[in-house]
C-alpha cells in the first residue's frame, strides 16, 4: 500500500515574517514585506522595491558555527535557517557536528531558481579576470546549484535523496511534489522539501531589463506587487526560503509528532511551448492538465476545495490563470474556491515561491483562515465574476478541509500540490 504523506514541520524567512509563527501572524494581518531599497536605484533598476527579509545575517550567527559562516551566502544561509526550524518544528533534534550517525532515510530536496548570483558575480568573476583565480579556494562550493541541499544535509546529517531542483518558477513546488511521491512509494520515510532564494540585484536585473518587474509604485512600495489588479504592472522580485518536513504517517504517527496537514497529491508537467505556451507565457491546456491531475490523485471533488493559494504574479497571465482553474474544475466562478495571492504581501520569491507560498497554505489550513490579497480592489475587468470568491481581507475559515497550491513557471512548467486537513 502506498504511505499517506504528512507535514509535520514547517520552517520560513520571508519578506514579511521568519519562522512559521510570525509569517502566520503576519498573513493573519496582512503584513507586507514589500520595501525600497536604495541599492536597487543606485545600480539603475527601474523596479527599486523588493521582498528582502530581514534579519538573515544575525539569524546566522545564531544558528551557524564560524566555519559555517565561511560557506555560506545569503541563498543557502536562508534555505539552511527554515530546514532547521522546520527540522525543530517537527520535534527533531539536530545533530552534532562531531557525530557520526547519519539519517539514511531522511533526505532533502531543496530547490532555487538563479543560484548565488552574487557569489558569482562579486567573487568568481573578478578574481579569474584578474588572473587571480588560485585565491578563490572553496568559494566555487557556494556557487554550485548543489550547494542549497548539499549544506542542510550537511547540517542535518542527512542520508537519503539530496538534491537540488531548478524549474524558475514552480521550483519549490515541484520539490514538494517530488519529496511527498518519494515517500509515498516507500523510497524515504522523511524529507525535507521547498525551496530558496537569495536576493541578488544580478539576477534581479534580467527581469527588469525585460520590464516585467513592477516600476511604478518605488515611492508606495507596499502598494507595488497587485496581483489580479487591473493596474498591475509586473511582479516584485523577492527571495527567502520556504521549507516543509514531510514523513509517512506510520512514522510520525509511531514518534507522536505533530501533523499540520496531509499531502492528498501533486503533479508536475510542461505545455511544450504549443498553443501559445512561449518560454515566459504558459500552454492553457498544459495548466489544466496539471490541476486536473494533482485533484485526481488528491482523490477530491472539485467542490470539496475550499482555497486556492494560485501563482498569480501581477502580469498579464493573472487572468488566464484563474480562467483555466475554473475550466480545469469545471466550476463556474460563483462555485470557485476562494482564490488569494500571498505574492501580495511579499512579492515574487523565484525559486523561493513555492516553497513560501507552501508554508503560508499549510498554516492557513491549520490554523483555519485564508489572507486577503493586497491591491486588487481594482479588480482586473476579466476578473468581475469571481470577485466575490477574491477577499481581500483575512477570512476566518475554521471548517477549511482542502486547499490547492499552484506554481506555473518561466518555461511554461507547471507544478500543483494538493493540501488536506489532517484526519485519521
Amino acid at each position: 500500500m502506498a504511505e499517506r504523506v504528512v507535514v509535520t514541520g514547517l520552517g520560513v524567512v520571508a519578506p514579511n515574517a521568519n519562522g512559521a509563527g510570525a509569517f502566520a501572524r503576519a498573513l493573519r494581518e496582512g503584513k507586507s514585506g514589500i520595501r525600497f531599497h536604495p541599492h536597487l536605484r543606485d545600480c539603475g533598476l527601474a523596479c527599486q522595491v523588493g521582498g528582502i527579509p530581514e534579519g538573515v545575517k544575525e539569524l546566522s550567527v545564531e544558528y551557524f558555527s564560524e566555519e559555517e559562516l565561511l560557506a555560506s551566502n545569503e541563498q543557502t544561509a536562508c534555505a539552511s535557517i527554515a530546514a532547521i526550524d522546520a527540522w525543530k518544528d517537527a520535534g527533531l533534534a539536530r545533530p552534532t557536528a562531531d557525530s557520526d550517525q547519519v539519517d539514511w532515510d531522511t533526505g532533502a530536496i531543496i530547490g532555487t531558481g538563479c543560484g548565488a548570483m552574487d557569489v558569482v558575480a562579486e567573487r568568481v568573476v573578478p578574481l579569474v579576470n584578474a588572473g587571480q583565480a588560485r585565491r578563490l579556494g572553496s568559494t566555487m562550493e557556494q556557487a554550485f546549484i548543489s550547494a542549497n541541499s548539499a549544506r542542510v544535509a550537511g547540517l542535518l546529517a542527512l542520508g537519503n535523496q539530496v538534491s537540488t531542483n531548478s524549474s524558475a518558477c514552480s521550483t519549490g513546488n515541484e520539490a514538494v511534489v517530488e519529496a511527498f511521491v518519494r515517500i509515498r512509494e516507500g523510497r524515504a520515510q522523511r524529507m525535507l522539501a521547498g525551496g530558496s532564494e537569495g536576493y541578488s540585484k544580478y539576477a534581479w536585473a534580467g527581469a527588469d531589463a525585460m520590464k516585467v518587474l513592477c516600476r511604478k509604485h518605488n515611492d508606495e512600495p507596499e502598494k507595488a506587487s497587485r496581483p489580479m489588479s487591473a493596474t498591475a504592472g509586473g511582479f516584485v522580485p523577492a527571495g527567502g526560503a520556504g521549507i516543509l518536513l514531510l514523513e509517512s504517517l506510520s512514522l510520525a504517527r509511531t514518534r507522536g509528532a505533530r501533523i499540520y496537514a496531509e499531502v492528498l497529491g501533486g503533479y508536475v508537467n510542461c505545455g511544450g511551448h504549443r498553443m501559445g505556451g512561449t518560454m515566459s507565457a504558459p500552454n492553457p491546456e498544459g495548466v489544466r492538465r496539471c490541476i486536473r491531475a494533482a485533484v485526481a490523485m488528491a482523490g477530491v471533488r472539485p467542490e470539496e476545495i475550499d482555497a486556492i493559494n494560485g501563482h498569480l504574479t501581477a502580469t498579464f497571465a493573472d487572468p488566464l490563470e484563474i480562467e483555466s482553474w475554473s475550466v480545469a474544475l469545471g466550476l463556474p466562478p460563483s462555485k470557485m474556491p476562494l482564490i488569494h495571492a500571498t505574492k501580495s504581501l511579499i512579492g515574487h520569491a523565484l525559486g523561493a515561491a513555492g516553497g513560501i507560498e507552501c508554508v503560508a497554505s499549510v498554516l492557513e489550513l491549520d490554523q483555519g483562515f485564508v489572507h486577503g490579497s493586497l491591491n486588487c480592489e481594482d479588480l482586473h475587468p476579466a476578473l468581475a465574476a469571481y470577485a466575490d470568491r477574491i477577499p481581500h481581507t483575512t477570512v476566518r475559515l475554521p471548517d477549511m478541509k482542502v486547499i490547492a497550491k499552484a506554481s506555473f513557471g518561466f518555461g511554461d512548467v507547471n507544478a500543483c500540490i494538493v493540501f488536506r486537513k489532517f484526519e485519521n
